[in-house]
């Protein structure tokens, strides 16, 4: 099928994105904690990517339980009939009424049990699915924490103030910190999407959404940043308080 082949997302190339990102932030910033992010973050790609193939498969385990249970059915059925005919030929009502209530109560519980296995497989797959995106989430505030204290306002003519961050980037470089940031952000939604890929499951994409959600509004506020420091820095030198001072006495 000529479509399908971008219809659905390719772990392995989000993972090799991932390791390049990781790449290119270790060879501009060898000392940045942004980087030990970036390859945690390719961990638990990996990891997600595993899971999402288990998740595809059923457990064997509890396909096999369900399908004992529901023989078990059959056989309770096929012991009870037999029974129910005979009392209801002689006529002995009482005798039928506890042989329609053992076969009930038999059926109930039987049934029970198969309900709980087939719904178990489904929250043993959904509880997988959300300990990846709770990673997820946890590593988009981890970026965000580290893109903190890259603030534009140094730029600015005010200047820093005492208890500001040391800053040590050139424009360029915070130029590039915060572009890394932001494809780190993607990126961890792309991971997320790719959670559910292979498992629809309506509280595993609410919390895929959240995420996604969460690291736009991120990335958003990155950007921000980006065009204040572009127009700082394409802005044309401004005279100093001093500067303006001094030429207007003179003037």
């Amino acid at each position: 099928m000529a479509g399908g082949r971008y219809q659905r997302l390719d772990a392995q190339e989000i993972i090799r994105t991932i390791e390049r990102l990781a790449r290119r932030i270790e060879e501009r910033f060898p000392e940045a904690g942004l980087a030990k992010v970036a390859r945690e973050l390719h961990g638990v790609a990996e990891g997600a990517h595993a899971r999402t193939l288990e998740l595809k498969h059923p457990n064997l385990l509890l396909r096999v339980g369900v399908g004992l249970l529901i023989l078990s059915a059959l056989l309770v059925l096929f012991v009870f009939i037999p029974e129910m005919r005979l009392n209801f030929q002689i006529r002995a009502i009482s005798d039928l009424i506890q042989t329609v209530e053992a076969l009930l109560g038999s059926l109930f519980f039987l049934g029970t049990g198969v309900a709980f296995l087939v719904t178990l497989e489904g929250r043993i797959k959904r509880r997988t699915a959300l300990g990846v995106v709770h990673q997820l989430r946890a590593l988009a505030h981890i970026v965000d924490m580290h893109q903190l204290t890259k603030d534009p306002e140094q730029l600015t003519s005010a200047g820093p103030t005492p208890s500001s961050p040391v800053r040590s980037m050139s424009d360029f470089e915070l130029l590039r910190y915060l572009d890394y940031c932001s494809e780190m952000f993607a990126l961890v939604s792309k991971v997320g999407a790719l959670t559910v890929q292979g498992f629809a499951d309506p509280v595993v994409l609410g919390a895929v959404d959240e995420v996604e959600n969460l690291t736009t509004g991120l990335s958003r506020k990155i950007w921000q940043k980006i065009m204040i420091v572009q127009q700082l820095v394409n802005a044309p030198p401004r005279p100093r308080a001093r500067d303006y001072g001094w030429r207007r006495g003179r003037a």
